[in-house]
């Protein structure tokens, strides 16, 4: 594998690996280290061809190393989200009711099974269509639809809609 090669596949893919890791860990840190770990495997390697499908391989390294450091901390995920209200003129009373808000909807998305997570955060976050997020995550696109409805069901129960 030629150093251009490389860096073209870094280029193309390190953001897209990157925020799969995300949206299963939840922490960027991680999904930034994961990321990085996974082209290093790949250079040191040299396990990918210019006619593999490289997309896909990356996914699968990264997922793998994703259970590999899960399993080494053995600690529980933690999502946060910073949303943090831009408007100046905000009662005391909308505040509150906002991070009661915030603080529902991320114990909602804790909630979730990583697999509906995943999905629900790849489409609303990365804007992705459901055929896209099946390439990625590997799965049909049946399954990101099945996946989206329980989770989209069990936000709605959880946030009292």
């Amino acid at each position: 594998m030629t150093r251009t090669f490389f860096k073209d596949i870094f280029d193309n893919h390190f953001d897209a690996v990157r925020n799969y890791i995300y949206y299963r860990s939840g922490d960027l840190e991680i999904a930034t280290d994961i990321a990085q770990e996974t082209f290093m495997k790949i250079w040191e390697k040299q396990i990918v061809s210019e006619t593999g499908n490289t997309k896909g391989l990356l996914f699968k390294i990264a997922g793998d190393l994703f259970i590999s450091n899960y399993r080494r901390q053995k600690v529980l995920q933690n999502f946060k989200l910073s949303l943090v209200p831009k408007v100046e003129n905000q009662s005391p009373e909308d505040s509150l009711q906002f991070k009661e808000l915030v603080s529902k909807y991320e114990a909602a998305l804790i909630k979730l099974s990583e697999k509906q997570r995943t999905v629900f955060l790849m489409s609303r976050i990365d804007n992705m269509k459901y055929h896209e997020i099946a390439n990625t995550v590997g799965i049909s696109v049946k399954a990101v639809e099945k996946r989206m409805k329980y989770a989209l069901l069990q936000l709605k129960k959880d946030l009292d809609y």
